[in-house]
Order: C-alpha cells, then structure tokens, then sequence
C-alpha cells in the first residue's frame, strides 16, 4: 500500500492508505496490520482505507516518523512512503508463520544489509528490553513481516530474507539508519509474565522444590 494522506490531531492522526489486494472483502471495523502495527478501518473507498491511529501506537512505532505535512505537493517531489498491509487471519485458514498480534513492542534500526547468494542477511540494531525476548532459530516480525532470527548479539539480531519475501514486502528498500517496527514473540512474554515471583503467587524456585519439581 501507499500512503495518500494523513491528517495529525493533537497527538494521535488518521492514515488513509492506497492499497488494492488487502482491501478484499475487507469490511468497516475489520483489522489490517500497517508495517505491523494492527489498525482498525474506519472508512474505505474502491482503492483506499483510513484508520485512526492513537499516540500509543505513535510512540511505539515508526508510524510515529510519518512527516506533519503530507500534501499533494509533497507527494509530487518524493517517492510515495510505501508500507506493508495485511488483512487478520482467518480462523479456518492455514497458519503460515508465528503468532503476530500486531501489537508493536518497540522499533529497531537497520545496521547493515549484505547478500549472501539468493539470500539477503538484514542484521537490526535493537534495545536491550527488545533484545532479550529474541532467541536465535525463534521467531521475529519486522514491520509485520514473520521471520527466523538467525543470530543474535549483545545488541543486535539478523533475518536472512529470501527473494519471495523481499519482493513481496519493502524490507529490503530500508538503508542503515531506517526504523523498522518490531513484535518480539508474545509466547516469550507471557512466559516471563507467569513464571515471575510477585506477592500473589508466581513460580518461584522455593516453589518448584514445594512441589516436588526440584
């Protein structure tokens, strides 16, 4: 899709978005995922939606780099922001990737691109609250993209991304330096969230041993 319009309150705004397969029977109040971030169509035209976009999600995501004046003039003397859209899973349909909620964690940078035969290794510059619910061989969406991280450092992680995925989606247009919106796999999340000790329960090691698991 390619962003037409956007209209800034004062502190969310409304995106309208030019798109064509995605709007297939796509209804008002349905879901589409934006770059990742999960917005909800509020009004649609035979090639456009618009969704509202709360500061929330300004903030989290790259949504939030989008300039303050998005006029024709603009349009007219720079290539057209191009984002990646996706309609909601349906329940009956085939599961093709990892859990993506479209609930953006925060964003990352693009350190470097280099190609390695038909593959193309992106390596993301990430912060460290990001970075430790990313595990090599497990799962990563980039700008709503589900992809294998295939390594991991102390401040970054890599994709390698094979020519379908690159010509489907605009990672690859990114140069160093470019956001990227980033959800860590929820499953890591909620681990952490349950296994936590607090005051009102939560698996703790004096736990486990209580109950004959140590």
């Amino acid at each position: 899709g390619t962003v037409r319009r956007i209209e800034h309150g004062a502190k969310g705004a409304r995106l309208t978005i030019q798109a064509k397969t995605v709007l297939e029977d796509t209804r008002i109040g349905d879901s589409i995922a934006t770059n990742g971030v999960c917005l909800t169509v509020v009004s649609m035209t035979g090639d456009s939606f618009s969704a509202d976009v709360m500061a929330e999600s300004l903030r989290r995501s790259s949504l939030g780099t989008l300039p303050e004046e998005y006029s024709e003039c603009y349009n007219r003397y720079r290539e057209l922001e191009r984002k990646i859209a996706e309609r909601a899973m349906a329940a009956n349909g085939r599961f093709g990737g990892h859990i993506v909620s479209g609930h953006i964690d925060g964003t990352g940078t693009i350190a470097s691109q280099k190609r390695e035969d038909n593959a193309v290794w992106v390596k993301i510059k990430t912060p460290a609250p990001l970075l430790r619910y990313i595990v090599e061989k497990g799962s990563i969406a980039i700008d709503g993209v589900s992809l294998t991280v295939a390594a991991v450092t102390d401040t970054d992680f890599s994709v390698s991304i094979i020519p379908h995925t690159g010509a489907q989606t605009i990672l690859l247009g990114k140069k160093p330096g470019d956001p990227v919106n980033l959800e860590c796999d929820v499953i890591g999340k909620y681990v952490e969230k349950l296994t936590a000790p607090h005051k009102t329960g939560g698996i703790s090691t004096n736990f486990l041993a209580e109950n004959g698991f140590l």
